[in-house]
């Protein structure tokens, strides 16, 4: 029979194997997928800038309109629909349901009372200017004064500049009273801003020529006279009362020539329509 070992004798050691797995090399691999979304997206860059480049201006507006998922979900046979850079621009008038009257586009539709949309200043400058030419193009005597027309779309609505020369005075000189050729003018002015929504703003401007020595007037109360002779011809050719929001004379403080300051070109009325 054996003997069993002695209580004092040392217990057997226990011996632990780690064991360490390593997944795809010494970094792991999830640098790969990084490296992977980088060169996919410089791909990309890359195939913008080319297109952007070898495109015509309509060719990238049905490009925009081909990856606009909102508008292919939204209106048929638009958005690309017909293939590739066959689709409508966003900048065109849609058919979406609104109320009467409005206009709209495929990005957004705009209120009938409110302002903006595409080029619609330089839209309606273009039909002033045309309405005007059609007045003044009657007789060889008006046709001249389109020269002294100009139509700007600016930041607070469609401003029309009448505006003087050394051969054309709007107003007899330091009077409010409009010439027979002036009188004319603000006639085809009034045919043009008639059809057109919105406030007239007249304002009129002087040159800095200095009044002589005692007399009573100055250029502040002539340019405020004259802005209102304007407002008074244009109510008599048809543009209502309601129509004005104010009138304003800013004398020779907004010049049109700045480096001449008595060049009579600074004398000049303008017609703010916003």
């Amino acid at each position: 029979m054996a003997s069993s070992p002695a209580r004092n004798d040392p217990a057997p050691p226990i011996i632990v194997k780690k064991v360490t797995v390593v997944a795809a090399g010494h970094h792991g691999g999830a640098w790969k997928v990084a490296y992977a979304d980088f060169v996919t997206a410089m791909m990309a860059f890359f195939l913008l800038l080319w297109l952007l480049g070898s495109t015509t201006e309509a060719q990238r507006k049905g490009l925009a309109d081909y990856f606009t998922p909102t508008l292919v979900k939204t209106k048929e046979e638009s958005a690309g629909s017909n293939g590739l850079l066959g689709g409508s621009s966003l900048t065109d008038a849609d058919s979406y349901p609104h109320r009467a009257g409005q206009t709209g586009t495929q990005s957004l539709t705009i209120p009938r009372d409110a302002k903006g949309g595409p080029k619609e200043g330089a839209t309606v400058v273009k039909r002033m200017r045309a309405r005007v030419q059609e007045k003044l193009e009657s007789s060889q005597r008006l046709r001249r004064l389109m020269r002294h027309v100009r139509m700007v779309e600016t930041t607070e609505g469609v401003r029309i500049d009448l505006v003087d020369d050394a051969d054309f005075s709007m107003f007899v000189l330091g009077t409010t009273v409009l010439t027979s050729e002036a009188t004319d003018l603000i006639g085809a002015i009034a045919g043009a801003v008639g059809p057109e929504a919105g406030k007239l703003t007249i304002r009129g401007h002087t040159d800095s020529l200095p009044w002589k020595s005692g007399a009573v007037a100055n250029n502040w109360s002539l340019s405020a006279g004259r802005a209102e002779a304007t407002r008074q011809a244009l109510m008599r050719d048809g543009i209502g009362e309601g129509r004005f929001r104010r009138i304003e004379g800013v004398a020779d403080r907004e010049l049109l020539i700045e480096d001449n300051p008595q060049d009579p070109r600074n004398r000049r009325i303008s017609v703010l329509i916003n």
